[in-house]
């Protein structure tokens, strides 16, 4: 089977848990790409800060970010851009706010949050990681409800942190029995993310493929999280991290090292030096 298509999940895939690119990464990519291998990310990061992963990479294709609401290789010029409607990110937020917790807004552009103090160290961490205020603003705000009302904004993802489990299972129950427009998912045991019905790394890796003319079943898909379950499920050769979680462990063909052990690189250079490149193997 020849793979048209290498698609990488970002946090705990691509990344250490330092946060700092796996070694050897970037020449394992140049490497696929030389045999004719679309590359992208697939995360649920905002779009500017996938894109700057993206540069370091020399990834200059479409990426999948929002957890697949929003694709693109330009941050003007997106080929899906699905949204929480105004109305809808508002009402959300006024739910959320009855409940202890963090939650930002992310739009495409910049986060928006409202300043509750969480105890625990790790989710406090979580809110502030996944953004660079060089490339993507956060603002803090008392009352986000507030905000919201003279600032409306409609949103790709809303992300909500909690200091307590109980409480993140009384705040998802609340939203999933009360909003039938959104879908909610963790990847966390203290983190919800929200997303508009339907959206999800799945459906998203879907929407390129078909904008690039390739299925599923010519994909390899490395992920390490709940997220990337399905996609790994549906990918022709579906990779699983060695510090995945056992279920997603047993849903893929291929279970590699860990993300602090290179994982991604040793993979994909084992498998892709297997593989001639697409051009000779048209011939």
């Amino acid at each position: 089977m020849f793979y048209r298509l290498l698609a990488l999940n970002v946090d705990g895939t691509l990344l250490r848990s330092n946060g700092r690119i796996q070694k050897g990464v970037k020449e394992a990519i140049d490497y696929v790409k030389q045999r004719g291998v679309y590359t992208t990310l697939v995360t649920n990061r905002n779009f500017p800060a996938a894109k700057k992963v993206a540069k370091a990479l020399r990834m200059e294709g479409i990426l999948v970010t929002h957890g697949g609401g929003f694709i693109a290789s330009s941050l003007d010029h997106p080929i899906i851009n699905k949204r929480i409607s105004e109305e809808r990110t508002f009402n959300l937020v006024q739910v959320l706010e009855n409940f202890n917790c963090n939650i930002r807004v992310l739009h495409e552009r910049y986060s928006l949050g409202n300043r509750v103090h969480l105890q625990n160290n790790l989710v406090a961490r979580a809110v502030i990681v996944s953004g660079d205020p060089l490339f993507y603003p956060m603002q803090f705000v008392e009352s986000l409800g507030d905000t919201l009302r003279d600032y409306p904004i409609s949103t790709p993802k809303i992300n909500v942190y909690f200091s307590d489990k109980e409480e993140m299972e009384r705040a998802r129950n609340t939203i999933a029995h009360s909003f039938e427009e959104i879908d909610v998912y963790s990847d966390d045991d203290l983190q919800l993310d929200i997303v508009p019905k339907g959206v999800s790394k799945e459906t998203g890796l879907e929407l390129l493929g078909k904008y690039l003319g390739v299925e599923y079943h010519e994909m390899v898909v490395i992920g390490d999280s709940y997220s990337d379950l399905k996609m790994i499920e549906r990918a022709g050769l579906g990779v699983a991290m060695g510090n995945a979680p056992t279920e997603v462990k047993r849903a893929a063909n291929w279970v590699t090292r860990s993300n602090d052990q290179n994982g991604v690189t040793y993979m994909v250079m084992s498998h892709f030096r297997k593989q001639l490149s697409i051009t000779n193997s048209d011939k």
